[in-house]
């Protein structure tokens, strides 16, 4: 899943090769990915876009007074083109899930993979509209959210701080993947409870938080959209790498799996070297 680093990537790289530009056609193709009517994608031909945003994992195109909103969910990508052949793709076939051409002939293709589409798009009018960007708590990377801001937010909670830090209500833009790599970096273990943390557990993850964050976006930035993905993978220290070594102290890397996802992590680093049990069957190590 395209998380806070990967989308501020595309969103730079779509200031640089979108704004300013006429939009010609924009073509839903796939029915599920469409989740508002009014206004309709067609009031944003013959308009120009003037910025694009980015609010947590959502990317926000602005044109002609209105805002197209995309959340590319867990198997979702953009792709621009240069250029797209004269006759449009059939609606419901293959990846393709939405089309914006520009009258320069260039754009960008929304696709997803797999059988599950949760991929959506929202135009409306305000970016509040839509459900899940009203919902969002601070920006990680905001100027606003220091230290402090950081520690008021897990005051109120009493829960494991990987759950935390993925609730896109309380922090916008970290998922799976940057969890688990901001956990390593704070030498803590994902069950560990937020109401356990001590004051200098909170500095040491927000400091964690932070970095690990801004080195992503530092690594992301420059890089073409379609290579986004590999740059990810590459710059993962323990997600998605069960079994291999840990970069800090070369332990095995190890997994708890759970029904729609699992998470890495190393036991030397983060849990005292114990390995974590299955959360189905045993009490998690704190």
């Amino acid at each position: 899943m395209p998380e806070l680093p990967e989308v501020e990537a595309l969103r730079v790289f779509l200031d640089d090769h979108l704004v300013g530009k006429e939009i010609a056609r924009v073509l839903p193709l796939a029915i599920s990915v469409l989740k508002t009517y009014d206004p309709p994608l067609t009031a944003l031909e013959g308009t120009a876009v003037t910025s694009v945003a980015r609010h947590g994992k959502f990317l926000d195109i602005e044109a002609g007074g209105l805002h197209l909103c995309t959340h590319l969910a867990r198997a979702g990508w953009l792709r621009w083109k240069d250029s797209f052949p004269a006759a449009p793709p059939r609606p419901g076939k293959g990846p393709l899930a939405l089309r914006l051409i520009t009258v320069d002939g260039d754009g960008f293709d929304l696709t997803e993979m797999g059988t599950k589409k949760r991929l959506s798009v929202h135009l409306v009018h305000d970016p509040l509209d839509v459900p899940g960007i009203a919902r969002l708590g601070p920006d990680p990377l905001a100027d606003a959210f220091d230290r402090d801001a950081f520690a008021a937010l897990l005051a109120g909670e009493r829960r494991q701080i990987k759950g935390a830090l993925r609730d896109q209500a309380l922090i916008a833009g970290i998922g799976n993947a940057y969890s688990d790599e901001i956990l390593h970096v704070a030498k803590m273990s994902p069950f560990k409870r937020t109401a356990d943390l001590g004051e200098d557990d909170v500095t040491r993850l927000y400091t964690a938080l932070r970095t690990t964050l801004q080195d992503a976006v530092a690594r992301s930035s420059g890089v073409e959209a379609g290579k986004l993905k590999a740059e990810k993978k590459t710059g993962m220290r323990v997600h998605g790498r069960t079994g291999e070594a840990c970069p800090v102290c070369g332990d095995t890397i190890l997994e708890v799996s759970f029904s729609d996802s699992s998470l890495q992590y190393c036991p030397t680093c983060q849990t005292g070297g114990r390995p974590l049990a299955d959360r189905r069957l045993s009490k998690f190590l704190k």
